[in-house]
């Protein structure tokens, strides 16, 4: 209804209607007999000629006068006729009819997979009518090809990144119920059989990293990452110079034991890698292969520096052709200058009696904590040389280390002076920078892989050889035996190659030479001991629940140091100090 009008209009058959009509003097039935002699007269009415010639020809009775008189209404119209002059809007419905869209019944397993497929599909059937369409126009050039594989990339791109992150969130849930019981060891687990071991530790195996394309390699390196605790980089190729193939680097994380987060093949096997401090999301790797104008031999460490006067990142690598290099990237270009070559002592006559110096073949290095322009060289033939930047043509010193290959080289985190490497000659050293001779040996009994300082103490360190075990020390506490001793690879003949602490929690990684990386959690006693006497504690809090966010749903409890926290470092030189006290010689002239 659009229009409603209130009117002074009565229903004939009303009581009101009838209450007028008797005021009126009219009753019901002259009422009735009146309205039907008006619809009487208006059937039998003739027409306008018709009713003229009826006037002139038949006179009007004085009784039929009397009659319309008598028996006619003061409002001559009804109420029908007054209702025909109200309009009324008539009720419309207005139908369309359209083609229904087209629909399709399916049913599948709503996993990441299928949807990954179904995308895919999606995707390649576009491709093909793109393709007809392009036959029947005209062909396009090489240039515009490209442009369009590219754009075919990122559309892709962008329809894989919209499921990424949901599938990532559901299969992290996923694996936190399957890893229950070692998620909660990781948490909560601390070794009874510690209150009763003073000088004794363990290590508690937790999750196993792996990736079936890596199997066959070796575990070539592995490097933590400095703004994600729980992620970290695992470089994988091969040592053998006879089995070379392709490489990869993987990165893995604790909140997903089950695959990789990502994953990069190589065309050459990786043998180092590390992340930028400050900028997590850079990586240097160093590869086996040979290119013009860049090493001649396998690159077997690198290390991000701190930006030069130009604010552009750099870092330095050590190579088999003995030479320490450092790479600045000066927007999209690698630039290369050589800070020193490593000679050996001994030199090489030619036939016309000129003598060829030899050169020495790097293994490993790192730069002082402290004094950026010193830095510590390892060597293939035992020797470590302390370098540094301003001075390319020789040494600062030399240190016969080892009779055979240094694997590594590392500074102490703490004390400024000392330095560990260990080698193939079954040895562990501990030195001081300013004496040529160790302070102090350890015989393992095998062939070192790698050795590294812990992050809370300056009187920690593990190591492990190729006989599968991982040994760690605490000078603090016993000087000459291992803390904890153990077995960490299952199968025989099972050689470990690299380990490294996490910068904040209890956890040692160490990798294999058959892909694997094995996480381990130490025990109270390989912590707690590591208090000094005067009370500078290091406390292991475990966090009761889970964050909300969903990349912090599995916290890891974290190593927090003491409320003296300036005191800390100081307290940790002390403890060195103090050892090294016991074992010192008078400093040699040199």
């Amino acid at each position: 209804m659009h229009c409603n009008v209130l009117r002074n209009m009565l229903h004939k058959d009303s009581d009101e209607a009838r209450r007028q009509l008797a005021r009126q003097g009219l009753g019901e039935a002259d009422h009735d007999a009146s309205v039907a002699g008006e619809e009487e007269d208006k059937e039998n009415k003739p027409e306008a000629g018709e009713e003229k010639a009826a006037e002139e020809i038949r006179p009007e009775s004085s009784a039929s006068v009397g009659a319309k008189t008598d028996t006619k209404l003061t409002n001559q119209f009804n109420f029908s006729e007054r209702a025909s002059q109200t309009y009324n809007n008539p009720f419309r419905e207005r139908g369309t009819s359209t083609e229904p869209p087209p629909r399709a019944n399916f049913s599948a397993t709503a996993n990441q997979w299928e949807i990954y497929d179904a995308y895919v599909e999606d995707l390649q059937k576009q491709e093909k009518v793109k393709e007809k369409e392009s036959r029947k126009t005209q062909t396009f050039k090489k240039d515009d090809d490209k442009k369009k594989k590219l754009m075919q990339a990122e559309v892709q791109g962008d329809d894989i990144s919209r499921i990424s992150k949901p599938c990532k969130i559901v299969e992290r849930m996923v694996n936190q119920n399957t890893f229950d019981d070692i998620a909660q060891d990781f948490r909560y687990w601390e070794d009874a059989a510690d209150e009763f071991k003073d000088q004794e530790g363990t290590l508690l195996p937790l999750w196993k990293f792996s990736c079936e394309k890596s199997k066959r390699m070796a575990v070539t390196s592995l490097c933590w990452s400095p703004k994600y605790h729980d992620l970290f980089g695992v470089g994988h190729g091969s040592y053998d110079f006879l089995k070379q193939s392709n490489g990869m680097i993987t990165m893995h994380t604790l909140k997903n034991p089950s695959f990789p987060e990502y994953l990069y093949e190589t065309e050459s096997g990786v043998m180092c890698l590390d992340f930028h401090p400050d900028h997590p999301n850079f990586i240097a790797t160093g590869f086996y292969d040979a290119k013009t104008g860049k090493h001649t031999d396998p690159v077997w460490q690198v290390k991000w520096q701190k930006d030069d006067l130009d604010n552009n990142m750099n870092f330095f690598s050590v190579s088999s052709d003995g030479r320490i290099t450092q790479w600045t990237i000066v927007k999209s270009e690698l630039r290369y200058t050589d800070i020193i070559t490593l000679k050996q002592g001994n030199t090489s006559e030619e036939a016309d009696g000129t003598q060829l110096p030899s050169l020495g073949c790097g293994t490993a290095f790192d730069f002082h904590k402290t004094m950026d322009y010193m830095f510590l060289v390892g060597t293939e033939e035992g020797k470590i040389h302390k370098c540094s930047k301003t001075y390319s043509s020789q040494f600062l010193e030399t240190y016969d280390a080892h009779h055979m290959a240094v694997y590594a080289v590392k500074w102490n985190p703490f004390h400024p002076k000392i330095f560990i490497s260990c080698s193939a000659d079954w040895t562990v050293k501990i030195w001081d920078h300013h004496y040529l001779e160790p302070m102090f040996t350890f015989d393992l009994n095998n062939s070192v892989g790698d050795v590294a300082w812990a992050p809370y103490a300056s009187t920690v360190f593990a190591a492990c050889t190729t006989d599968g075990r991982v040994y760690v020390y605490d000078l603090n506490v016993n000087k000459y035996e291992p803390l904890c001793e153990q077995s960490v690879a299952n199968k025989k003949r099972t050689k470990l190659t690299h380990l490294a602490f996490n910068p904040e929690n209890p956890v040692l990684i160490v990798g294999d030479d058959r892909g694997h990386v094995t996480s381990l959690k130490l025990s109270p006693n390989l912590r707690k001991a590591t208090q000094p006497k005067d009370e500078i504690a290091l406390l292991f809090l475990s966090q009761a629940a889970y964050s909300s966010d969903d990349d912090d749903y599995f916290s890891p409890p974290s190593i927090v140091a003491s409320s003296e926290k300036a005191k800390g470092p100081e307290n940790e030189v002390a403890k060195m100090e103090k050892l090294l006290s016991l074992v010192r010689e008078p400093p040699s002239k040199n």
